[in-house]
């Protein structure tokens, strides 16, 4: 799998490169993970409802084309794109989106951190201050049996933006980031620690189907 690191990126620009990555790649193209960060900004997902934008604070809106309802993106927020033929992996959608899960929850276990995923509302969540809190937020897109977008990861950003909307479409949603458990990270030192993770996870499902 190959793993390219954009630094700081356009979302919409970065957005159209995947679907013309998508568009053009073939049975034998590799699987990517394009690790970024981006301006603020706020997508809404193919089902995304306005109603879930609950103030104007000048932070630009893009619909996009993935799962799910509305998120942030911001500057210290590692997003990793997910670039996966799912027919040569013979993976479905829903397993896929656990293994990302456990990929992150694995990660954030070796950094001291319990996490686990909810199958209802897909993404890694925390307990913080006692309360259930979101810290990393997941939606796919599948055209001709591949996927594209991916997992977003809150390292150490201003979180102030989350209140502004539902969050994921769930009112009072709590968010929560790596810098609130004492961790310090860049969104690139994150990226470099999690790939090798998420590569693992979705590579080992070729491998086991492969396994006879």
């Amino acid at each position: 799998m190959v793993v390219r690191a954009l630094g700081r990126s356009d979302y919409e620009a970065t957005w159209r490169a995947m679907q013309a990555f998508t568009n053009g790649r073939s049975a034998v193209t590799p699987d990517e993970i394009w690790l970024t960060e981006h301006e603020a900004v706020y997508t809404l997902g193919l089902a995304g409802r306005r109603e879930h934008l609950l103030r104007d604070n000048g932070i630009p809106v893009l619909k996009v084309d993935r799962g799910g309802q509305v998120t942030y993106h911001g500057p210290g927020q590692l997003v990793a794109y997910l670039l996966v033929d799912l027919r040569r992996a013979h993976l479905g959608v829903r397993e896929m989106v656990c293994r990302i899960e456990r990929a992150v929850v694995d990660w954030l276990a070796s950094l001291g951190i319990a996490a686990y995923g909810k199958r209802d509302a897909p993404g890694v969540y925390v307990r913080e201050h006692g309360a259930e809190t979101k810290i990393a937020s997941l939606g796919l897109k599948v055209r001709n049996g591949c996927t594209y977008h991916g997992v977003a990861v809150n390292v150490d950003m201003d979180l102030a933006p989350f209140r502004d909307i539902d969050p994921c479409g769930y009112p009072g949603l709590r968010v929560t980031q790596l810098s609130h458990f004492g961790v310090a990270r860049s969104a690139a030192e994150a990226g470099r620690e999690l790939a090798p993770r998420l590569a693992a996870h979705l590579e080992a499902v070729e491998l086991a189907e492969g396994a006879v």
